[in-house]
């Protein structure tokens, strides 16, 4: 890579980062919100879907103007809009008649942020001259993963030591990194994603690409085999580590992060000795092996053991679809990065709005530490001696997630 652009790949890591920031501290809240200002947890659960519906509204958006103010604009003002919310969540609640309506123009603010990042991000990256762009996209997303740990972790150590009733100025601490951020998207060299000279596809072109709507399928299922058991990560580590709801909270979907990360960090380190399509390709089984190793087991651990594998065997399939996405299509652009960030968002969306649809009780605050990611697995899930972990009702669910994986590994095929 040449020296001048180390400088733009670090800023988009932390780019994604900020993401994670948005997406995962605000749940962590929500018993606070709920004990400081009196609001109904129902009301304010509703908040992560705002925020993903509003992000998915950016990613449609994104195809349409940021070719038109550039990537450099479009980064800077992502953080700033991130930055902004984060820092109004401490103010306009307390000085608005309505805190609720204080807490929702802040989450709006951010995920105005959060959607931008999640378009301009990978094609920035994607257009540094890097030797290996396959294995430069692996590293940029396991930084989410690992954003999302260090958010959860710092988080709650630091309200295990200076209490929730101090949440305002971890926020001002947060905030402080989409800040810092921006303003290295001021002074780092952003490449143009399509050759001066070259003109990228329109949007009725790209879609009337074919290939186009192969890689449309297989982030669709990328998102699909993620989502579906990221949910139940929460459940299997309270039993299957025998620990409290709190600690399985925290611990399972930690987990799952955690070994998505390494997976996207191997490829990222080794992927010059490795073949995207083999790897993709195996994922793919792995994540089929590990659907029905939960969805057949009668065992708690096994089943944490599933979840886990399919932590690391979906790591590749986001960042593997955009790599054959931008090789595969030439000219696709921007337009080609933020629909396919809308398919990989849309599974996401949808679960986040069943589980908060199905909420008719309190919870911990933990079980929000994931966006979209809390647990429809508590209807199925049993723990009387002799039946299985998961009801035939359930069984019959993890289904769907299979298909996503099988379909995801034939279309690879088909794109070839």
């Amino acid at each position: 890579m040449k020296k001048n652009y180390k400088s733009t790949v670090n800023a988009c890591f932390a780019g994604y980062v900020v993401q994670a920031i948005v997406n995962n501290f605000v749940p962590l809240l929500f018993l606070t919100f709920n004990k400081s200002y009196g609001i109904e947890l129902s009301k304010i659960t509703a908040l992560i879907t705002v925020n993903f519906i509003l992000q998915l509204c950016i990613d449609l958006l994104s195809a349409f103007f940021i070719d038109k103010i550039g990537y450099r604009a479009a980064a800077i003002m992502a953080h700033v809009f991130a930055a902004a919310g984060l820092v109004s969540l401490t103010v306009l609640p307390e000085i608005l008649p309505s805190p609720f309506v204080g807490l929702l123009i802040s989450v709006m603010l951010y995920a105005v942020g959060g959607g931008l990042l999640e378009v301009i991000v990978s094609p920035i990256v994607e257009a540094c001259p890097t030797d290996n762009k396959e294995k430069m996209m692996s590293l940029l997303h396991s930084f989410y993963c690992w954003g999302s740990v260090a958010v959860v972790g710092i988080s709650t150590l630091y309200f295990s030591i200076f209490t929730t009733a101090n949440w305002k100025y971890l926020a001002l601490i947060w905030a402080v990194v989409p800040i810092v951020n921006a303003l290295n998207f001021i002074r780092v060299p952003i490449a143009p994603l399509i050759e001066e000279g070259e003109k990228g596809l329109s949007f009725k072109q790209l879609l009337g690409n074919r290939m186009f709507w192969i890689f449309m399928l297989l982030i669709l299922c990328s998102g699909a085999s993620e989502q579906a058991v990221s949910q139940w990560a929460s459940t299997f580590a309270e039993k299957g580590l025998g620990v409290s709801k709190t600690v399985g909270d925290l611990a399972g979907p930690m987990l799952f992060s955690v070994l998505m990360g390494v997976s996207r960090v191997i490829y990222g380190k080794f992927g010059d000795k490795i073949d995207l399509d083999g790897m993709m390709i195996f994922s793919g089984a792995l994540c089929m092996a590990s659907y029905l190793l939960i969805a057949l087991s009668s065992s708690a651990v096994l089943g944490l053991v599933g979840v886990a594998m399919c932590g690391f065997s979906v790591g590749i399939m986001w960042p593997g679809t955009f790599s054959k996405a931008s090789a595969g299509i030439k000219g696709g652009g921007t337009a080609m990065f933020a629909l396919l960030a809308l398919g990989g968002d849309l599974d996401g969306c949808r679960n986040d709005g069943e589980r908060i649809r199905r909420r008719s009780q309190k919870r911990h605050t933990l079980r929000h530490i994931f966006p979209g990611a809390f647990n429809r697995a508590d209807n199925f899930y049993k723990t009387q001696k002799g039946e299985n972990l998961i009801s035939k009702s359930g069984r019959i669910r993890m289904i769907n997630p299979c298909s996503a994986a099988l379909i995801c590994f034939c279309g690879l095929h088909l794109q070839e």
